[in-house]
């Protein structure tokens, strides 16, 4: 397991982490959850980007597909929810 020193990467993975701690404060203070699911699909976009610093991404390519299709169908469905609203 090689590290990949990427900035974009470095960045896009501070930026996640960032917006994770958001969603949360966001959920604790206004019981919102919009702000909840965009805080776990960041949680898995972060994961990407880790498999990716970690030089594993070339492995594990479906299942970085996979997480992140699936992150943002979280933000979508939180999206709709939140319109509904």
């Amino acid at each position: 397991m090689a590290y990949i020193n990427d900035p974009v990467t470095i960045i896009n993975l501070s930026l996640c982490i960032i917006i994770v701690v958001l969603g949360f404060m966001g959920f604790r203070k206004n019981d919102d959850r919009a702000s909840l699911a965009v805080g776990v699909a960041f949680i898995l976009f972060a994961m990407s980007h880790l498999i990716t610093l970690t030089g594993m991404s070339a492995k594990l390519s479906n299942f970085v597909i996979i997480i992140r299709m699936l992150a943002y169908l979280i933000v979508i469905i939180a999206l709709v929810n939140a319109m509904r609203e």
